[in-house]
């Protein structure tokens, strides 16, 4: 009987965890907008062009990528967060090798 016991609270801590309050979501609303305008300003009005403009494309990009782990994902609000980061760590090598796979694939196939 003792190994059947529910411990008051252990399935339910899961569901109540914090999400976020609306300063964090609205904090993170408003970047994510001001992370889309900038690269769009920038080539719309060629201001920069060719490599700049990749590289401000690119790096806010990436940005964005973080804003979204941080503010939406709440990456860094979970109790363990080790674990989610080593699982996107993980899925992040394995887009990498296959997208640098697939180029370096592309750029020397030569047919006989």
């Amino acid at each position: 009987m003792a190994q059947h016991s529910v411990h008051s609270g252990g399935a339910h801590d899961s569901q109540h965890e914090a999400h976020g309050s609306f300063k964090s979501y609205l904090t993170g609303f408003l970047l994510s907008i001001v992370l889309t305008i900038i690269p769009l300003v920038v080539v719309l009005n060629h201001w920069v062009e060719g490599t700049g403009a990749m590289v401000i494309m690119l790096g806010t990009a990436v940005l964005q990528f973080v804003v979204q782990l941080v503010f939406f994902m709440h990456l860094r609000e979970e109790k363990k967060p080790r674990w989610n980061l080593m699982a996107l760590i993980l899925g992040l090598i394995i887009l990498l090798t296959i997208v640098i796979g697939s180029i370096w694939i592309m750029t020397y196939n030569q047919v006989a």
